[in-house]
């Protein structure tokens, strides 16, 4: 296999530590989380203690000014373990960094150390009932008022990290007549009258992981919780299409760690397993079927490896971060079942880690953007498609 150079001993170290995290507090609990369908709230204030959330902001607002490779271990072992109620990954590398990219000094100063140190879990609300991809066909509307404030009125639904959230980034309309040019970021906390959590949605995976519907009914907004303030009125969807690459990358990226996870799983319990006298593993459709979903897995981490480089440097464009997210997610979807296939009758047992990590794995393809909607990105790109 190709050696891995993104990593230096320091981030190595830091998966040594954090993998120790997760044995002790997160393992022994998630099966239980995914049957109450939510983490328990002290796994959030405790990553914080640890200086686990946040990796990437700024010491002077309470994180730790690391490089990105910290958050993407973190993404990593925490798909490895099939841990796929923790919501750390959207709290620090997608609600951070907008804050800290776009917020003013007051809201930087507010709300990113209460977020590096888990007193507050961030959530982001783009999706709607009748909009999801489609991100200019948002129906949620936060109109000016005399005094400066914003009524904020609409609903949101799959809002990861929405049941536990404390602040809530909405996207909505400003501008309403303006079409994508009237969007805004607004933040939300949690408490505003107005502003109600939806029940918890039952979904095919990601049990563990709390996902709910919002509503706003004339929340009354003060105007220093626009996003960046009144400079950047108006430019919400401009600060989405320049942080959505990043946010599709982490799909791609977790998308092959898990896939590895699987053929890991897979690879073990061949060897072990035996039909007819033989272990499943002596059979060519078993060593075939693995050697072609590791090849795949190869090229893929390859792929992904190199765009987390181009991260770095700020130089991924949409595109390339759509290919990695639709290629990533197709194929790992693909190593699920080709996976649950070889476990035969128990790959269909909810106490056997592949089986969870199939159902998990089927939203990848939908979220950050339909695959669909992926390829039509990539396709406008090459200069075709509407204009």
């Amino acid at each position: 296999m190709i050696e891995r150079s993104l990593f230096s001993p320091e981030h190595e170290s830091f998966r040594d530590a954090f993998r120790r995290f997760m044995d002790k507090e997160i393992a022994p609990f998630h099966a239980q989380w995914e049957e109450q369908g939510y983490v328990d709230r002290a796994v959030w204030r405790k990553a914080g203690d640890n200086g686990f959330l946040c990796m990437t902001m700024p010491e002077a607002y309470g994180g730790s000014g690391a490089d990105k490779l910290y958050s993407v271990v973190q993404m990593e072992e925490l798909a490895r373990g099939g841990f796929s109620g923790i919501g750390y990954g959207l709290h620090s590398e997608i609600v951070a960094p907008y804050i800290l990219h776009y917020g003013t000094e007051a809201q930087k100063q507010k709300y990113l150390p209460k977020l590096a140190s888990g007193e507050m879990v961030g959530a982001i609300a783009m999706s709607e009932p009748a909009a999801g991809s489609d991100l200019q066909g948002i129906k949620t509307t936060a109109l000016r008022q005399p005094d400066g404030s914003y009524l904020l009125n609409g609903s949101k639904t799959f809002i990861t990290n929405g049941w536990h959230a404390d602040l809530v980034l909405v996207v909505a309309k400003t501008k309403p007549a303006a079409g994508a040019k009237g969007t805004s970021l607004l933040l939300v906390e949690r408490g505003m009258p107005g502003f109600d959590v939806g029940k918890r949605l039952k979904k095919l995976g990601l049990k563990a992981q709390d996902t709910s519907e919002l509503f706003f009914t004339d929340v009354n907004i003060p105007a220093e919780n626009l996003l960046g303030g009144e400079a950047h009125e108006n430019k919400g969807f401009i600060c989405l299409m320049e942080q959505l690459p990043w946010e599709r990358l982490q799909i791609a990226i977790t998308a092959v760690a898990s896939a590895q996870a699987a053929i890991d799983w897979t690879l073990a319990y061949v060897k072990e397993r035996k039909v007819f006298g033989q272990p499943v593993a002596s059979y060519q459709n078993t060593r075939y079927t693995l050697a072609e979903l590791q090849t795949e897995v190869q090229v893929a981490r390859v792929f992904v490896d190199k765009c987390v480089e181009l991260v770095a440097q700020d130089k991924l464009d949409t595109a390339t971060a759509s290919m990695a997210k639709y290629w990533c997610s197709d194929l790992q979807c693909k190593v699920m079942d080709e996976c649950v296939q070889l476990f035969g009758g128990y790959g269909y047992m909810w106490e056997y880690p592949i089986t969870r990590a199939y159902a998990d794995a089927r939203v990848q393809r939908i979220y950050g953007g339909t695959n669909e909607i992926m390829k039509e990105v990539i396709s406008r790109a090459m200069g075709l498609g509407a204009k």
